[in-house]
């Protein structure tokens, strides 16, 4: 159950910094602006390939920013962030 209410909680962070436009979508920009130093936090998909997860955790640690593994394939992430395609990546701006 504590695993159920923090998997709502990540999805409410999410849908809530979509709606205010500071998420980025996407392996390439979540990546780019990783690099950049731009962002707070990330989320990835279940299903994400090893080897963009690999890229993300090496820039996440340079950074020191939180990367945090949802338990929802990316074509689901996809569809509760209301996008009508697949999501396995995405960053939060830092405020």
């Amino acid at each position: 159950m504590a695993k159920t209410k923090e998997a709502d909680k990540n999805i409410e962070e999410i849908k809530k910094n979509i709606e205010q436009k500071k998420a980025v979508l996407g392996t390439a920009v979540t990546i780019k602006n990783l690099r950049r130093g731009t962002l707070a936090k990330i989320f990835v998909s279940v299903n994400v390939p090893d080897s963009v997860k690999k890229d993300i955790d090496y820039y996440a640690q340079l950074n020191k920013v939180k990367v945090v593994s949802l338990n929802y394939p990316n074509d689901e992430l996809g569809t509760m962030c209301k996008k009508p395609f697949s999501i396995s990546v995405i960053g939060l701006m830092k405020a």
